[in-house]
């Protein structure tokens, strides 16, 4: 069953990726739309993260020493600092890391 589940879902995620990508398919999409999907994946990861770095053990901790924040803080200061995605997660990893042992 669960299998099965899988597959079918699966098959979904292929078709409804299937149908944006083929150029021969008359599905278009409009550019007030695109547009508005370009704000979906900054709000998926905002939705994601969000309770990762602010609710680290369930509670909300907004302490300056937190290694969730300082990691994230740090991230966003390298990918705007290098502008390099693999160097700012590697290095923000890194630190998030070694703060993670040493606060914790």
């Amino acid at each position: 069953m669960i299998w099965l589940l899988i597959v079918a879902l699966g098959i979904v995620v292929f078709l409804n990726r299937y149908a944006f990508l083929e150029p021969r398919l008359p599905l278009r999409l409009s550019s007030n739309t695109r547009q508005f999907l370009g704000f979906a994946v900054p709000g998926m990861l905002t939705a994601i993260c969000g309770p990762i770095i602010f609710l680290p053990e369930h509670q909300l901790n907004l302490d300056p020493l937190n290694p969730y924040l300082l990691g994230a803080l740090a991230a966003v200061a390298l990918m705007l600092w290098t502008g390099r995605v693999l160097l700012s997660l590697l290095l923000s990893m890194g630190l998030f890391l070694i703060l993670r042992a040493a606060l914790t």
